[in-house]
């Protein structure tokens, strides 16, 4: 493949850092720029962003809507896989980054350029991600990344495009570092950098505060099939769709704020504030319709791969391996995920009311304690015998007569009729004595419900 070494493209976001790298690009390294504009749903006035890149010199701008790519093929294979880094985070701009990533390639093939840059600092998770996927994808193609490699601080990118005469949102000096797509919202810097302090109103912008939420609280309905969400109270929905009207739902009932201290890449702890309130009701809905339907067994493997997946994505390792093994497990997994779940939203808070599916393990007359019961009760006595025969073992050789080390916690087990076996079953639980086993008694004169 020839290489053009005079070309760049550039993932441009209309914001301070990108359009003063345009520039940055220009003179400093020689380059001639393509910025590329990405739609993840950020919501950001596109026009007035590619202006600016012209404005600011870039030789081409192209703008590219990918929101319905960046649904089904990033975010639901990361919403199967329940994936939240550090349990909360759930990797809004992390998931964006190999999707720019690859566009950023695909661009630089179709364009003949050399290279590709971003607007990331040294201190970053995004730095990672978005070297790692792009030599992933082309280990051949130049990376820059001019506010790294020039260690531009936020305050020097202001003065350098005021000195420059380049136009930037600053919104009266905003203090705070966004980074917005359709699955959330990372908000930085500024009063957030102390940890002690209450992240401000004015921080936020999809969700209202939780006290200013409607009066009365807000139900919805959401279904999946196959652990993909398709439909709300009913009605079927596209990806994107979908996630607009969450967001809007869950953000009025002020939904879906995280204020977490998280643990980067790069090894350095910072506070991150986050909103999401659309992905905050699908990740609580999915998780609990895969509590209906999966085993028990299932369920605590794949919460360890959950936690593996939302590690290799917050590190940038979309491109790995691994996280395509895992998706091909967790495609397994969601084959009976297929139900509805029903939520109530009130003052901040949303909680599951009802879920209900044709692949439900609950079964209500094994489940009930009213007539209808078709539990087996007297198979329970048995099953806790083998249950615990270990520890019944581990007991009866302590309190052995001369056994060393005899722990004195063991002498009550004993003393209950714990000692060396006497009848025709080793002693585990019949009576030494008397020929009908104790289980027999109780079952004839009824035993008392217990949940």
């Amino acid at each position: 493949m020839t290489r053009n070494r005079e070309k760049v493209v550039l993932a441009y976001s209309g914001g301070l850092d990108t359009t003063v790298c345009i520039r940055h690009l220009m003179e400093r390294y020689g380059l001639e720029v393509v910025a590329l504009l990405i739609d993840v749903g950020q919501g950001a006035d596109l026009r007035s962003a590619a202006r600016r890149a012209r404005a600011c010199g870039a030789a081409d701008v192209v703008v590219i809507d990918v929101r319905d790519r960046f649904v089904r093929e990033f975010v639901f294979p990361s919403l199967k896989a329940n994936a939240a880094y550090q349990g909360r985070y759930l990797l809004s701009a992390a998931l964006s980054r190999p999707l720019i990533a690859a566009l950023l390639v695909e661009q630089a093939h179709r364009t003949g350029a050399a290279s590709v840059a971003h607007g990331c600092t040294g201190k970053g998770n995004d730095q990672v991600r978005f070297d790692v996927a792009i030599h992933a994808l082309d280990p051949g193609l130049r990376i820059l990344a001019p506010i790294r490699e020039l260690a531009l601080s936020r305050d020097a990118s202001v003065e350098y495009a005021r000195q420059h005469g380049i136009e930037v949102e600053e919104k009266g000096r905003n203090p705070f570092s966004i980074d917005a797509n359709l699955w959330g919202r990372s908000i930085e810097c500024g009063v957030l950098e102390d940890p002690w302090q209450e992240p401000p109103e004015e921080a936020f912008f999809m969700t209202s505060p939780a006290a200013a939420a409607p009066g009365q609280p807000g139900l919805v309905e959401i279904g999946f099939e196959q652990g993909v969400p398709v439909a709300l109270d009913g009605r079927a929905l596209g990806p994107v769709p979908l996630i607009q009207q969450l967001n809007e739902l869950g953000g009025a009932h002020g939904v879906g704020r995280i204020d977490q201290i998280e643990d980067r890449v790069v090894g350095i702890k910072s506070r991150e504030v986050y909103e999401a309130p659309g992905a905050h009701l699908l990740h609580l809905a999915h998780r609990d319709l895969e509590d209906l339907t999966l085993t028990g067994e299932l369920l605590r493997f794949k919460h360890a791969v959950d936690t593996r997946y939302a590690d290799l994505v917050y590190g940038g390792r979309w491109y790995s391996p691994l996280r395509r093994a895992l998706d091909a497990f967790i495609d397994e997994t969601q084959t009976a995920v297929t139900g509805k779940v029903r939520l109530k939203l009130y003052h901040g808070s949303a909680r599951v009311v009802g879920r209900e599916s044709r692949h439900a393990l609950y079964v209500r007359n094994l489940a009930t304690y009213e007539r209808g019961d078709s539990f087996h009760q007297e198979a329970a006595e048995g099953f806790i015998e083998l249950y615990g025969l270990d520890l019944v073992t581990l007991a009866r050789n302590a309190a052995a007569p001369g056994a060393a080390g005899a722990a004195a916690d063991a002498k009550p087990a004993a003393a209950a009729g714990g000692g060396p076996a006497t009848g025709d079953r080793g002693g585990l639980a019949t009576p030494a004595t008397g020929t009908e086993p104790a289980h027999a008694e109780r079952a004839a004169a009824g035993s008392e419900r217990q949940p």
